[in-house]
């Protein structure tokens, strides 16, 4: 029987990175994928080829409404959605290379293998029959897109992200459920290709874990684009008929139909641990399925971590990337490496972007009772009204004890690059003070943030664009 140090089961970011950690240590493991191809959701079903999309809609879109009185559109513009589905897929092949299938062949001390891993003990693991042993192990398998036990839903041919990247025709009209991140994205990003968008959320608010205002914001830019948002929303069943998908749902205690060429469901994670045979390794999960690990990203097993969406703290790459690095980091040599989440940013690649990073208003109140708050609209920023681009919002959070930067939460057509800045600021602890004495480049959307510390301390709009 064959035996390794470390072995990590998954094959997408969190998984990728605790393999780089063991390479870096010059430790030897395996790393065992099975599902997607190698990369995981990210490159795969995930980031690169959703954020390309999302950037061909945007500029077919918005080229033909440039905005300004000196430019106008003539002429037709024409969009081959089957050619876009095409060039996506060489962009996610190039990736999955470059990013991937070439790190493998360079690692020294790590192996790789295609095969479904299952534990058959706490040590021990099977592979096409085959059984291995590790010292120590890291599960990082990631998940995949949870489907609500709607009535109906098992006779419909819906949609997850998956099938919504790879679909050979572009539909006139679609039906997205969920109002969280992926669906907005994927919402507009149909909508900018044409396609006649609905989207239906449960909760009162779209992207209801953001602040309010964020919200607000985004349905309304969404909304004058041309799409229908609908909130409140509590879908009763579904059933497809006449080629057509029919979503029954009741809003307000009114019963409503609503009725496209496609279901795309967007409403949320599960984690990719039903067949790993966690019982036989002692391995605890939650209700939901998702791995219990504490700060150390260690299991109810000493010798078995995991990492990535499988935990369930934040699915993002670049924290599945971290745990990952931090998981394997802390298997290998020891150490008692954790996370800090209030210091992580997240975005929605929408048009405009939403990001943010820290505490929410009510998060802060939650655990101080006390909290001071700005939100300046991206009007007041000079750089937004030279170049037309006037959506959106800059929040920031502070704790008032000590003016203490704490959360920021954006609204703005780079608001993923904004976001560092205060990203910087809550891990070093700035405080208001000294964003103002910051000097920022101008013009810039980044004065946005410069300018929300500002309105702690005076009345902006009434202050020239020199002020310090």
């Amino acid at each position: 029987m064959k035996e390794y140090p470390l072995i990590i089961i998954g094959g997408g970011a969190a998984a990728f990175a605790a393999a780089t950690k063991a390479n870096d240590l010059r430790q030897k493991a395996l790393i065992v994928n099975s599902g997607l191809p190698i990369g995981g959701t990210c490159v795969n079903v995930g980031c690169v080829p959703s954020k390309h999309l999302l950037e061909v809609g945007a500029r077919y879109y918005y080229g033909q409404r440039p905005g300004f009185p000196a430019i106008r559109a003539s002429g037709q513009f024409q969009f081959d959605f089957p050619a876009a589905i095409a060039h996506k897929n060489v962009v996610v092949e190039s990736l999955r290379r470059s990013n991937y299938l070439d790190v493998v062949g360079n690692f020294k001390t790590v192996e790789f293998r295609s095969g479904a891993a299952r534990f058959v003990s706490d040590h021990e693991i099977e592979i096409d029959g085959e059984r291995l042993r590790g010292e120590r192990f890291i599960i990082a398998t990631g998940s995949k897109a949870k489907i609500l036990p709607i009535p109906g839903i098992e006779s419909v041919k819906y949609l997850t992200n998956i099938e919504a990247l790879d679909l050979d025709y572009l539909p006139s009209s679609m039906i997205v459920v969920g109002g969280g991140p992926l669906g907005l994205e994927f919402a507009q990003m149909y909508a900018h290709f044409g396609t006649k968008v609905t989207v239906l959320e449960k909760m009162k608010r779209i992207l209801p874990l953001e602040e309010p205002e964020v919200s607000a914001e985004m349905q309304r830019i969404l909304e004058e684009e041309g799409l229908v948002i609908h909130t409140g929303v509590d879908i009763q069943s579904v059933r497809e008929e006449s080629g057509k998908k029919i979503v029954v749902a009741k809003i307000k205690n009114e019963e409503r139909q609503f009725a496209a060429e496609e279901l795309l469901l967007a409403t949320g994670i599960e984690p990719k641990t039903k067949s790993l045979g966690l019982e036989q390794a002692g391995v605890a999960t939650d209700p939901r399925g998702f791995i219990l690990a504490d700060n150390e990203l260690r299991t109810t097993q000493p010798h078995i971590w995991a990492a990535g969406d499988c935990v369930g703290k934040m699915a993002l790459e670049t924290v599945a990337a971290k745990e990952g690095a931090v998981a394997a980091e802390n298997a290998l040599t020891g150490a008692h490496l954790s996370l800090n989440y209030d210091e992580i940013p997240h975005a929605v690649f929408t048009t405009p972007q939403v990001a943010s990073v820290g505490l929410t208003e009510r998060e802060l109140m939650r655990r101080l009772n006390v909290c001071a708050c700005r939100t300046v609209p991206l009007s007041m920023v000079p750089k937004a009204k030279a170049v037309g681009e006037t959506r959106g919002l800059v929040k920031l959070v502070i704790d008032p004890r000590a003016s203490v930067v704490v959360g920021c939460h954006i609204v703005a057509p780079v608001a993923a690059e904004m976001i560092h800045e205060a990203v910087l600021a809550i891990r070093c602890k700035l405080t208001v003070d000294d964003l103002i004495n910051t000097v920022h480049t101008f013009p810039t959307f980044s004065e946005g943030i410069k300018l929300a510390a500002q309105a702690f301390t005076r009345d902006i709009s009434m202050m020239t664009c020199c002020i310090g």
